[in-house]
């Protein structure tokens, strides 16, 4: 099986792309750094030639409503064009656990990855959406964004994060399976106050900032609520947990 990777040189996408050639399928990893580019369309077409799947693990370098928005519906709506004048008979997306609720409540950065969603399931083309949680390796991405001086601030918002190599095994299974036709989602097998979680990763990092509750903290912009970031009772659980993956000397 031939399955091409949007983003197959990133965090998510390298993996995908190990784990599908570690199985026996014929893995392409297709990213501006290969000469392919969703979004302008260049070269495209060669790399989607004799493809079976396409899995879209790219991302916005914008996390503004305009900017994002621009680059999911101009890349999204090539990659479903020149897909399916290939032949591409499974379009796999990896989005984010809370899209809907988010792009609904806070808009921004969220409703640019639903507009993605609904143009993928409105192209009547065969396709799986993968919902995951946030990964233990954007921790230090959330600390630095919550930042102001020597102080983390964060609300005490509910997250179930994943390992990246947990995503990447998820998005690669649903990659080699039928069409879902609708969404699954993915999430870790623990629940944590993003407050208490990020402490515990700064401590292990010896990082010296200080991490403070803040009830007017905001997550990239968002205000949100509880449990707005955790899946729902459906999804499926991976199996790394917080703690293996630092004692395996993972890094941010």
């Amino acid at each position: 099986m031939k399955i091409v990777v949007i983003g197959g040189t990133g965090l998510i996408g390298s993996r995908v792309v190990t784990k599908l050639t570690e199985h026996g399928h014929t893995a392409i990893a297709a990213s501006r750094a290969t000469g392919v580019n969703s979004f302008t369309g260049e070269g495209l077409a060669e790399a989607l030639s004799g493809a079976n799947v396409v899995v879209d693990v790219s991302n916005s370098s914008y996390t503004d409503e305009a900017g994002a928005l621009e680059f999911f519906e101009a890349s999204t709506l090539n990659l479903l064009t020149y897909g399916a004048a290939a032949g591409v008979s499974h379009h796999v997306a990896l989005s984010v656990v809370g899209t809907e609720r988010l792009a609904a409540t806070e808009r921004g950065y969220f409703r640019a990855k639903f507009e993605q969603e609904k143009l993928i399931t409105a192209s009547k083309r065969s396709f799986t959406i993968v919902h995951a949680t946030q990964f233990f390796e954007f921790l230090g991405s959330i600390a630095d964004n919550a930042t102001h001086g020597n102080l983390v601030r964060l609300s005490k918002t509910r997250v179930q994060p994943m390992a990246a190599d947990d995503v990447a095994a998820a998005v690669g299974r649903i990659a080699t399976s039928a069409p879902a036709n609708g969404i699954v989602e993915f999430a870790g097998p623990d629940v944590f106050v993003l407050e208490d979680l990020i402490r515990r990763r700064l401590t292990a990092l010896h990082d010296p900032r200080s991490v403070v509750a803040d009830p007017l903290a905001r997550y990239f912009g968002n205000d949100l609520t509880e449990d707005e970031l955790l899946p729902g009772p459906d999804a499926v659980i991976a199996g790394t947990r917080f703690e293996n993956w630092l004692m395996d000397g993972a890094r941010a």
